[in-house]
């Protein structure tokens, strides 16, 4: 995650990494969630290093767009033999 960081940052794009946010429902505080990485405020990109993506991980960006009010994620995969990767919106 540092070296795409640093890589983006090269590019003039902000990067937050590691952001957390309480997560509550009805009034109280049911956990917390961890985003990878936020780039300029406005995507938020979840890397992994797994043999290949499934539902579970398509699930927890979908989720996380609607927790941190964000309109596109991007899920990296670094763990297969080649890169894979999915876009998401929130519209």
């Amino acid at each position: 995650m540092r070296c795409l960081v640093i890589e983006l940052k090269k590019r003039g794009l902000i990067c937050e990494i590691e952001i957390p946010k309480d997560i509550f429902y009805e009034g109280e505080h049911v956990g917390s969630r961890r985003l990878d990485l936020l780039v300029n405020g406005l995507v938020i990109v979840e890397l992994k290093a797994i043999f290949e993506l499934d539902n579970l991980y398509f699930s927890q960006v979908t989720n996380y767009l609607k927790v941190f009010k964000v309109e596109v994620g991007l899920l990296i995969n670094f763990g297969s033999k080649s890169l894979q990767y999915k876009r998401f919106a929130n519209y």
